[in-house]
């Protein structure tokens, strides 16, 4: 479920897991800056867990639970809200990610989210550009993980270009390495299927245009490291030291043999894997040096969460780009939002919705409902739905898209109970906070043109009373006949609706 944002915010955590490794930081915020107070990470790659079918095996998930219990230690007592963990491709990718997501909480005490692949890279750039020089050029940023690789085009602190592809170093050792055999044909295999996976977006990069290729990921730096160790450069990765380091594997001929200074024995079983893909990047961009950045999601989750604190949150600037591209009608999306908090703030003891969380998606909820009237005004709830659940939405996980959509689908006519139900015991808590959009809107049906009056509401249960003043429903009633129709579609989901 969404987080709040905590009351103090002077001890924050982000946990990444990733589909080849596990990260924690823990970390001081003072005054807009972090200061890192502990860094843990583990090798479980998840990734090479998943089944012909995407679904972890229970081994996999067993590796990542057991390490989870040694990072809980860190962050037992922590806030609500302090603390931020985030899902990467394995999890986007694997079937049963719910069981998994379910008993990493239960060890954790806090929520699991699973981010889209463009969202990572949003996360990636961000913790990047905070650990490096704020230079005016544009830079690009590329980040091999397990299951996936980002590729980012920024300047100073703000993206220009987020793209995720499927191919990362643990899926391509799988596919290409499984047995840890180096030869030339499987290595052209691997960088081939890099190259063919870069093709989408390349035109689109070199389009931009960068000034510095900074690499973000443990594959990036541990290459640099066995460039230096052979006497290619002074850590930065370089098109000449790439074509030695392959030699060099050829030779060796298995990734048992690699015994390069500086590369941990748990990473060479996926080195040959990041080498092809790190190739395939250099030659498909036409790079010659990629300098490496201490930096990556993590961090740049940190300094996200420490702007929602602030009160700067992406996800605001997200909904309001949508709202334009869309071309919401403001005013109406505003007295909405206005009246639904209002709502909420009337029964929200009574239907369990306490807490910034609820009235934060009830809010972007109300914004953002009309957005399908651009497509057509015939079942435009559903065509709003899609959008947002579709769309790249920044700073927004997958749960939080899953569920501000369906607000949105189910803000007029039928409530589809059923998908509600998806979620669990939070279901019936959204399809409370989707009864009072529906209330806000059906109030708000007339535009602004006509005064409205104070409504008072009660709610007990599956019961909620909506009262007017005297006779005033008797002299509206087109809002009399909408409320009358609203108690029928209310009653589909077990909401007793009254009004008088």
């Amino acid at each position: 479920m969404l987080q709040s944002p905590p009351k103090n915010l002077s001890l924050i955590a982000a946990i990444d897991l990733g589909s080849n490794s596990f990260h924690m930081v823990v970390a001081k915020a003072n005054l807009g800056e972090i200061r890192i107070l502990e860094r843990l990470g583990e090798k479980v790659q998840l990734a090479a867990g998943i089944t012909e079918e995407r679904l972890l095996t229970e081994e996999s998930m067993q590796r990542g639970l057991d390490c989870l219990k040694r990072f809980a230690q860190l962050i037992n007592g922590m806030e609500p809200g302090s603390v931020r963990i985030v899902g990467t491709n394995a999890l986007r990718e694997a079937r049963n990610r719910i069981e998994f997501i379910r008993r990493a909480e239960e060890i954790l005490g806090h929520p699991v989210e699973v981010i889209s692949g463009r969202e990572e890279a949003r996360l990636i750039y961000l913790g990047v550009s905070h650990t490096l020089a704020d230079t005016p050029g544009k830079r690009l940023v590329a980040d091999i993980g397990g299951g996936s690789t980002e590729f980012i085009i920024g300047q100073r602190f703000e993206p220009l270009l987020r793209e995720s592809l499927q191919m990362g170093c643990v899926s391509y050792t799988q596919r290409y390495f499984r047995d840890g055999k180096i030869t030339p044909a499987r290595y052209a295999q691997a960088y081939t299927a890099a190259r063919l996976e870069i093709m989408s977006i390349e035109h689109a990069l070199h389009r931009l245009s960068w000034d510095e290729a900074i690499g973000s990921s443990g594959t990036i730096r541990a290459i640099g490291l066995a460039l230096k160790a052979g006497g290619h450069g002074t850590g930065e990765v370089n098109a000449e030291g790439l074509s030695w380091l392959k030699r060099k594997l050829f030779k060796l001929g298995d990734v048992e043999k690699i015994d390069f200074e500086g590369i941990k024995p748990d990473r060479r079983a996926i080195f040959p894997a990041g080498l092809a893909i790190l190739e395939a990047i250099f030659d498909a961009l036409e790079l010659s040096r990629m300098d490496h950045c201490e930096g990556a999601l993590r961090e740049g989750v940190l300094y996200d969460l420490m702007g929602r604190y602030h009160h700067e949150d992406v996800r605001e600037r997200t909904l309001s780009s949508l709202m334009e591209r869309y071309h919401v009608d403001l005013e109406q999306a505003a007295r909405v939002e206005r009246k639904a908090l209002h709502a909420l703030e009337q029964v929200a003891v009574a239907w369990n919705l306490e807490g910034d969380l609820y009235s934060e998606l009830l809010s972007w909820a109300a914004k953002v409902h009309e957005v399908g009237l651009d497509i057509a005004h015939y079942h435009y709830h559903k065509h709003g739905a899609y959008l947002i659940e579709h769309s790249d939405l920044a700073g927004f996980s997958r749960e939080d898209q899953l569920m501000l959509a369906l607000l949105v689908r189910g803000h007029r006519r039928n409530i589809p109970k059923d998908k509600f139900a998806d979620f669990g015991d939070e279901g019936i808590k959204l399809i409370r906070l989707c009864v009072l959009l529906r209330f806000a809107i059906l109030f708000h049906h007339i535009r602004g043109t006509q005064e409205m009056p104070q409504v008072t509401l009660h709610a007990n249960g599956q019961n909620l009373d909506a009262l007017f003043p005297d006779h005033w429903l008797e002299n509206n009633q087109l809002t009399q006949a909408d409320f009358a129709q609203e108690a029928e579609w209310l009653a589909r989901v077990g909401i007793v609706f009254s009004v008088r």
